[in-house]
């Protein structure tokens, strides 16, 4: 009992470590696209299939400069360059430029543009509910009458 435990708690400890790693990798690499200057991102949570965030370098009239994405199931996903968007308008972007094999990269960059729109039109940009909102409303809607 005690050696499952142990395993368990080093299990734990090299997830907490390799998430850190992942967090500080995907930190450089926005910061180093945000000096260079304004930054739209958009993210897709995976829960059992393959998460992605994208970040997309744009000029002053939503022109893309550079783009990247980190899509992935695990905490070894790094960051890497998303090819053909370079040149495109952040404003038109849709699921439907991602190849189908990729829905949540199709729904990331469909949110970047959402949310660039959002911004240039000076709406505020919600917040996502974090995962403990999302069960405690799962939860809530059971107990509530139809």
């Amino acid at each position: 009992m005690l050696r499952m435990a142990l395993v368990v708690g080093i299990a734990f400890l090299i997830q907490i470590a390799l998430s850190m790693l992942q967090m500080k990798h995907f930190s450089n690499e926005f910061c180093k696209l945000r000096r260079q200057g304004k930054v739209a991102c958009g993210r897709k949570a995976g829960g059992f299939r393959a998460g992605a965030i994208v970040m997309f370098l744009i000029d002053d009239d939503g022109m893309i400069k550079c783009a990247k994405k980190m899509e992935g199931v695990s905490v070894l996903a790094r960051v890497r360059a998303l090819k053909g968007f370079e040149g495109r308008d952040i404003r038109t972007l849709t699921c439907d430029d991602v190849p189908k094999a990729h829905k949540n990269l199709g729904k990331a960059v469909e949110d970047a543009s959402l949310t660039f729109r959002k911004y240039t039109a000076g709406e505020i940009i919600p917040e996502p509910p974090s995962p403990f909102q999302k069960a405690t409303r799962s939860v809530g809607g059971l107990f509530q009458r139809k």
